[in-house]
């Protein structure tokens, strides 16, 4: 079968500008690009581009599609913005192996799902317990978008140790558990996983019961037991994807120094997260200087996720992992009952405890806490809408903390408010989005559905550069920034056949249409979730910047709707192994 794509302004990922071209594609694969009109067969599926920009798919780096992919393998919220390859296993959690009920737990506060929806799923759907046997699983699911995978060291930790024993400071693996979490990765790295994601962040919390609120497993290791699981991933030279404690700055530089070169090889490290934050400024460019005085001279191979557009958040009354950051935010959170967290807001002693860590100074954070940068979406009292809690205290006479506590006491989630956390200086911007040792992604597509909405991260990016362009700004032109999220995420995460028009490659496509790269690619909206009807996230929905999406040759999306068998036929994505 045939498709034959012709008159399109191409942009193949390889980093230079765009040229008038045509492409053929033959079962799944690209098999021949000229400037020149080609001459296909008479029953090929002839394409129109013209006035459109083709490029190659989006890669999507940093994903929580492992609980989603479940229930709706198409990913379509992804792949209608043009992301044809997603990883998973990010920041120490996967679906690989263990109780499903554990799994669950570690997964759902995190990542802000509701339990049920997860731990319903793999009570009744997990028949694997191996990182074999789950990429078995998977490539027998309907995908939509490719696939690839981390391994995360909070599962396999919890699943040697036993969840209990993972969750506490004063267990250390034995000599035997080590060699026993080492030999899993290894199986997972023979089977073609790209690396072990390890997450140190305290402010991620368990769900559940039993071990409520206390952080995830892979918190609780010391750096000696990382490090001897890094030496398997410098050795067969894979990834380790990785969240620092920002309550401990210093682990970022500890990861850069690990990065560094050892007996010839350095250890690739793919960390979150380089963010203009408005609770630190300048540290995103504290990070990539380190980072790129370290690649440079101490042949390191460190890489930060980014974000090329402001880093924005909703929040329904205090759900959000910005507030597990610190203590009494946990304490309100720890509670599941409208009553008792109502009970928990009237109380001084809590007010006033609440009052000293949310004004804390010097106690590093990721969210800023200022009021007066915040703006009511929705509310049982519609009054309040799009106002800050500042201004809205200032006009009563109110102090601003106890006038924030008194709306929370009230309304509880069915506030909701947002903020900008970071990103929101143009400049600094620019200076992440070109920096070289910052990969576009960090998405969390599938995660915090009800406080983010990245999914169209590649999209925005164009936006950006065009707009600078327009403006006679400087920053990357179309071309670079294509490459930014397609091949330079396709050789580095090791990802094969993927990430640029060139013959031979995957055809896996997208046809953007620059005319509606604007503002609509910011309007953020709720949308109704495959597989929990009662359920809405939210998304960034800009339909007709995307034209069409292509995976594995064969259309997805096409003028604002998938095909009927997406979903349903094995004919788009694929699972992708590591390619060395």
């Amino acid at each position: 079968m045939q498709t034959y794509l012709h008159n399109a302004t191409i942009f193949d990922g390889l980093g230079g500008e765009g040229y008038l071209g045509h492409v053929l594609l033959e079962n799944g694969l690209i098999k021949a690009i000229s400037k020149h009109e080609l001459n296909p067969g008479p029953d090929c599926c002839r394409i129109d581009a013209s006035g459109k920009w083709l490029m190659p798919g989006f890669i999507d780096i940093h994903t929580h599609y492992d609980g989603e992919i479940e229930i709706n393998p198409s990913l379509d919220e992804s792949l209608r913005h043009g992301v044809t390859t997603t990883l998973m296993g990010s920041c120490g959690i996967s679906m690989v192996m263990g109780n499903p009920e554990e799994l669950s737990d570690m997964f759902t506060r995190v990542e802000g799902i509701p339990s049920a929806y997860i731990k319903d799923m793999l009570v009744a759907k997990k028949d694997w317990d191996s990182p074999s046997s789950y990429f078995a699983h998977l490539e027998k699911l309907n995908l939509g978008p490719n696939i690839a995978l981390f391994l995360g060291h909070s599962t396999i930790r919890s699943y040697v140790m036993g969840l209990g024993r993972s969750l506490s400071h004063d267990n250390r693996p034995s000599p035997e558990e080590l060699k026993k979490m080492d030999g899993i990765l290894n199986e997972a790295l023979d089977q073609g996983y790209l690396g072990l994601s390890v997450n140190m962040l305290e402010f991620d919390k368990m769900d559940g019961s039993e071990f409520r609120s206390r952080p995830t497993p892979s918190v609780f290791a010391d750096w000696k037991e990382y490090q001897y699981l890094f030496k398997s991933l410098r050795k067969r030279e894979r990834i380790l994807q990785t969240v620092p404690n920002t309550a401990n700055p210093l682990t970022f530089f500890s990861f850069i120094l690990e990065s560094r070169k050892r007996s010839g090889k350095g250890l690739k490290t793919s960390m979150l997260a380089m963010i203009d934050g408005k609770a630190a400024r300048g540290i995103h460019r504290v990070f990539g200087n380190s980072a790129r005085l370290a690649n440079k001279f101490l042949g390191a191979e460190v890489k930060f996720q980014g974000l090329p557009e402001p880093f924005d958040v909703v929040t329904h009354g205090f759900d959000s992992p910005f507030f597990e950051e610190f203590e009494s935010g946990t304490a309100y959170l720890h509670l599941q009952e409208v009553v008792e967290r109502r009970e928990l807001l009237t109380n001084r002693r809590y007010r006033n405890k609440f009052r000293s860590q949310w004004q804390a100074k010097f106690m590093p954070r990721v969210f800023h806490r200022k009021l007066r940068d915040t703006s009511i979406v929705k509310c049982p009292n519609t009054s309040l809408e799009g106002r800050s809690f500042r201004e809205l205290a200032k006009e009563q006479g109110r102090d601003e903390i106890d006038y924030f506590l008194d709306l929370i006491s009230q309304y509880g989630n069915d506030l909701h408010w947002y903020t900008v956390v970071g990103n929101d200086r143009i400049e600094e911007l620019n200076w992440i989005v070109q920096h070289p040792d910052c990969h576009i992604g960090f998405s969390d597509a599938g995660a915090h559905l009800k406080n983010m909405a990245h999914y169209n991260f590649g999209l925005r990016l164009l936006k950006f550069v065009e707009e600078r362009r327009k403006e006679g700004q400087s920053s990357l032109s179309i071309g670079q920034a294509v490459k930014k999220v397609s091949k330079d995420l396709a050789d580095w995460f090791l990802l094969p056949n993927v990430g640029s028009i060139e013959v031979g490659k995957k055809a896996d496509l997208v046809l953007v249409d620059p005319n509606y790269l604007n503002d609509d690619l910011d309007v953020m909206q709720e949308a109704p979730m495959p597989g929990l009807p009662s359920f809405k996230r939210l998304v960034r929905r800009n339909d007709a910047a995307v034209p069409m999406v292509m995976v594995n040759g064969k259309v997805a999306w096409k003028n604002g709707k998938f095909t009927t068998d997406l979903g349903i036929a094995q004919a788009y994505g694929q699972l992708l192994r590591a390619s060395n």
